[in-house]
């Protein structure tokens, strides 16, 4: 079982998306809670995946999203947000998230897309802007992202490619025929290269750097 931290300030929110994927027979919401009780919960419940609101009035999203990085064993963490255009994603995903959703996506769409990040993939809600990718490295940082992107391997870039379009390991190494573990190497040796600690992070730069067809930007689910 996949077990979930749902965290929001909104109690409609949070027995939406626990309705939704209790009723997937691989997913366990472990708990949902406000902002104010995520880092207890998470050491008490040791979730695999928390889904984290970025705004509450309790307590800053991003800052429940450091205590959880620091943790030792820190769960995967996508962050909730109303607001396609959220200035705090980019922080976000600087900050180590693997992921963001908008809370309207389509319901069929969420127990795949919690699947997607135990499996180590990254998350994207489709409808990220172009505003908020920009955001993540601005112009003046496309140089420095050239120059880390350069480091890759034919091979890496490949599977690179791949993690932009959501797939996880296992994906990866079926469509490159090429064993998980020999993929998570490969998934490891981009992250070291291009200094990054998540998928989503990676991909930006990858993005950056023109290594990715420009209209797949925000479309990885």
């Amino acid at each position: 079982m996949i077990r979930v931290l749902v965290v929001d300030d909104e109690a409609l929110v949070r027995t939406g998306f626990t309705h939704i994927l209790n009723a997937a027979d691989d997913i366990e919401v472990v708990a949902a809670v406000p902002g104010g009780q995520a880092v207890a919960m998470v050491r008490d419940r040791h979730p695999d995946i928390v889904l984290l609101d970025i705004r509450m009035p309790d307590v800053d999203g991003l800052s429940v999203l450091a205590d959880l990085r620091r943790m030792p064993d820190p769960p995967v963490v996508a962050m909730l947000t109303t607001f396609d255009a959220d200035e705090y994603v980019t922080t976000a995903l600087r900050s180590g998230a693997a992921g963001f959703l908008l809370k309207d996506t389509d319901p069929e769409q969420l127990p795949y897309l919690v699947r997607s990040l135990a499996e180590g993939g990254s998350v994207l809600s489709s409808k990220i802007t172009r505003t908020v990718v920009d955001g993540y490295l601005d112009q003046g940082e496309r140089e420095p992202a050239l120059r880390l992107a350069a480091r890759l391997t034919e091979r890496e870039r490949a599977v690179l490619v791949l993690m932009a379009d959501g797939l996880a390991n296992p994906d990866i190494g079926e469509r490159l025929h090429l064993s998980t573990g020999t993929v998570k190497g490969h998934v490891s040796a981009v992250f070291t290269k291009l200094q990054v600690s998540s998928r989503v992070q990676a991909v930006l730069i990858a993005e950056r750097a023109g290594l990715l067809d420009p209209s797949r930007a925000g479309d990885a689910e």
